[in-house]
């Protein structure tokens, strides 16, 4: 299966083993929750999968890559201790605990949260002397002495023998205890994570032209070279930084990355050409509207790869509009919410100021304790950090003399927060429009306008968009171009199906 179906598969794991029955016990006896093994090449987003199943679930995430620890640090150091036998004395060897176990009740010591997921990673890449102890902890869910905590499921990774020397396989009887899953990279899954991740737009739309270079791993005269998913998504994070701080991305750096001299060359090309084609054809105009005559005459003397770029960039200014105004959308629900609770509130509050300024504090904490258990995200803090400072902006004057008066006071900002929303939307169906304005005279209902209207429907942010903000030229090319065989055709000359 691919990634995604593995998140499914262990995400209902976590579902199921956690319910509970009327009593509140586990319906699923602790004996009876069997381990996930989860076997797949190196870098196609095992542990990436983990911390999203983790906060999605709302429960603790302890992750260990393995092959990092001794045996003293997985199992715990030995020490005598005396013991009575039938009367007599003996010495026996016990152990501490285990460093991981040790990991596992911290976390629950930190957070307050008693579930969670213990996270073994490179399980069948270990040395000979913890071989014994992973064997065990996958049978008897145990570290030496110490158990994994009732509540904790357990879920392992490991990388098929091909791509490792070190791999060790597992006899019978351990696999006859856990439940095994086989994992394979898959392009179309890794674009539909790629684009709600947000990689740098050169990438996705270098992705869309060279998809075999998504996931290579080749052995030549130099060794092993090789590209993976989560090299293209370190090498994002590099790129973003990168144009910050308008550095050069020669072949050299995208190789510390892209482990493959044919690919590491043809990226850094690639991004050149990119950055070029954003320059050259004006992408913030155009979707202002304000085309050059000259942004024509050279598109239609264009290749396809530099047809399907500019699409590509006129796709990535898009998104950065509904992401704004999805931006801008939370926070002005949320800010209403947050005034008409405390409206209701304080009905029967005599101290409105006091009111307004316990659910502020009551919010912020809220979020800091999320942030704190690992279940936020940078979205989700800038959003909270930009409500937090307009309530600060918006609380009642301490002159307020009643309800009415404080809550219209609060309301001036929140009127100002929706008129930043309306802006926004206005601003992204005009650059919509403007778009398929020069898509329409650059390359009428030809491939370019399937690929643009495909990646309208199947990115999440901009069907998000189109679901509430009606397009009548997108539901008029969606429908003509995106049926049955013309569609399947279409995307098989370009290589995507």
């Amino acid at each position: 299966m691919n990634i995604k179906q593995a998140k499914e598969e262990i995400k209902n794991m976590v579902l199921t083993y956690l319910a509970k029955d009327a009593e509140g016990e586990y319906k699923i006896p602790v004996v009876r929750q069997r381990p996930i093994l989860m076997i797949g090449p190196p870098g196609i987003g095992k542990t990436q999968i983990m911390e999203q199943i983790a906060k999605e679930c709302e429960i603790l995430l302890v992750s260990y890559t393995i092959t990092h620890h001794t045996r003293q640090s997985a199992v715990g150091l030995p020490f005598i201790k005396e013991k009575q036998f039938q009367g007599k004395s003996y010495s026996v060897t016990e152990y501490t605990m285990s460093e991981i176990i040790a990991s596992v009740y911290e976390r629950m010591e930190e957070t307050g949260l008693s579930e969670g997921i213990l996270f073994i990673d490179e399980i069948n890449c270990v040395s000979e002397t913890l071989a014994p102890t992973m064997l065990q902890f996958l049978q008897c869910k145990r570290f030496g002495n110490q158990s994994v905590p009732k509540g904790w499921l357990i879920v392992a990774a490991g990388n098929p023998p091909e791509y490792n020397r070190s791999v060790r396989e597992f006899d019978m009887v351990t696999l006859d205890r856990v439940r095994s899953i086989s994992v394979e990279a898959d392009y179309k899954v890794f674009c539909e994570y790629a684009r709600n991740r947000k990689l740098h737009g050169a990438l996705l739309s270098y992705l869309k032209l060279r998809p075999k270079n998504f996931y290579r791993v080749e052995a030549d005269v130099d060794g092993m070279e090789y590209v993976t998913a989560r090299g293209w998504e370190d090498f994002s994070h590099l790129l973003y930084s990168y144009e910050t701080l308008h550095l050069p991305v020669s072949k050299e750096i995208v190789y510390e990355y892209l482990h493959h001299k044919d690919v590491a060359e043809d990226v850094a090309a690639y991004v050149d050409l990119y950055r070029k084609y954003q320059d050259d054809y004006g992408i913030d105009e155009i979707l202002q509207g304000k085309v050059k005559p000259a942004v024509f005459a050279r598109i239609y003397e264009a290749g396809f790869d530099e047809r399907l770029s500019v699409v590509n960039l006129l796709l990535d200014g898009l998104f950065t509009y509904f992401q704004k105004t999805f931006f801008e959308k939370n926070v002005t629900d949320a800010y209403f919410d947050f005034l008409k609770s405390w409206r209701k509130e304080t009905d029967a509050e005599s101290d409105f100021q006091a009111a307004y300024e316990r659910r502020l504090k009551t919010l912020s904490e809220d979020f800091w304790k999320r942030e704190k258990d690992g279940f936020t995200d940078k979205e989700e803090k800038e959003r909270v950090q930009r409500l937090t400072a307009l309530l600060k902006e918006g609380r009642p004057p301490e002159g307020a003399k009643s309800l009415e008066e404080a809550f219209a006071w609060s309301r001036r900002f929140f009127e100002q927060q929706r008129m930043r929303l309306e802006e926004s939307e206005e601003a992204a169906e005009k650059a919509l429009e403007f778009a398929f304005d020069f898509m329409e005279e650059a390359f009428e209902a030809g491939e370019e306008m399937v690929v643009f209207v495909t990646e309208l429907t199947v990115s999440k942010g901009a069907a998000a968009f189109l679901a509430e903000y009606s397009c009548e030229r997108y539901l008029l090319y969606s429908s003509q171009l995106l049926i049955g065989s013309r569609k399947r055709e279409l995307l098989q000359e370009l290589g995507r199906v």
